[in-house]
C-alpha cells in the first residue's frame, strides 16, 4: 500500500487514474486541485486537499506522509514544474509521473499525423518546457506522453523517447493503467515514454 498523491484529481486523467487505484490497488489518495467542491470521496482511502499546483509552499505541506506524486495539469506548465521541483527536491518524495504530450520530441510521423509534432504546433512548447525542467532534475520521474484523450479501447503501446510514436490517440483508462503501473511497481523510471492506442 503507498500514498498518492493526485494534483489535477478533478481533470478527466486524475478521475480516471483516482477511480483506477480504488479499484485495483489498496493505496491511500490524497485529491490535491483548485476547485474540489464536486469530489465525493471513500473517506476510508482518501482526502482532499484545495489549492494552487503552481504555489511550492502548498504542495510542501500535500507532501507530507506521500510516496508517489501523480500530476496531470493543465495551463502552465512550465510554472507547475518548477513548483513541483522545488517543493520535492528536498524531501524524501521524489517519484514524480508526469503527464506530457505526443510530439513534443517530434516524434510524430507523417503516417501518424506529423503536425502533432512541436516543429508544427507552438502550443505544444510548454509541455516540452516542462518535460525538460522534469528530466533536469534529480527526480525519479516518469513523463507520460500521451495521444489525444478519448473513451475508446483501453488497448496500449508505449514507446520510448527518440522512438517514433506508434498511433494518434489513446483511452483516459489506458493511461490510468500505466500510472497505476508506474506508480506501484517503480516502473519507467528517469523515461519519458509515449503512449498511443495500437493502428
Amino acid at each position: 500500500m503507498k500514498n498518492i498523491l493526485i494534483i489535477g484529481a478533478t481533470g478527466s486523467i486524475g478521475q480516471a487514474t483516482r477511480q483506477r487505484f480504488l479499484a485495483t490497488t489498496t493505496d491511500h489518495l490524497t485529491l490535491f486541485a483548485r476547485h474540489t467542491d464536486a469530489l465525493k470521496i471513500d473517506p476510508q482511502r482518501e482526502r482532499i486537499i484545495s489549492g494552487d499546483a503552481g504555489d511550492p509552499r502548498q504542495l510542501a505541506a500535500a507532501l507530507e506522509g506521500q510516496d508517489v506524486v501523480f500530476a496531470a495539469l493543465s495551463g502552465d506548465l512550465p510554472k507547475f514544474a518548477r513548483a513541483l521541483i522545488q517543493a520535492m527536491t528536498p524531501t524524501s518524495v521524489q517519484r514524480l509521473i508526469f503527464i506530457s504530450s505526443m510530439g513534443i520530441y517530434n516524434e510524430i510521423p507523417a503516417s501518424v499525423g506529423a503536425s502533432g509534432n512541436l516543429a508544427h504546433n507552438p502550443m505544444l512548447r510548454p509541455y516540452r518546457q516542462a518535460a525538460d525542467l522534469i528530466e533536469a532534475s534529480s527526480l525519479a520521474y516518469t513523463i507520460i506522453r500521451p495521444g489525444w484523450f478519448d473513451n475508446g479501447s483501453a488497448a496500449y503501446q508505449i514507446t520510448q523517447k527518440g522512438e517514433p510514436f506508434g498511433g494518434h490517440d489513446v483511452a483516459r483508462a489506458a493511461i490510468a493503467t500505466v500510472v497505476v503501473a508506474a506508480a506501484d511497481q517503480d516502473l519507467y523510471l528517469r523515461e519519458s515514454i509515449g503512449l498511443n492506442r495500437p493502428e
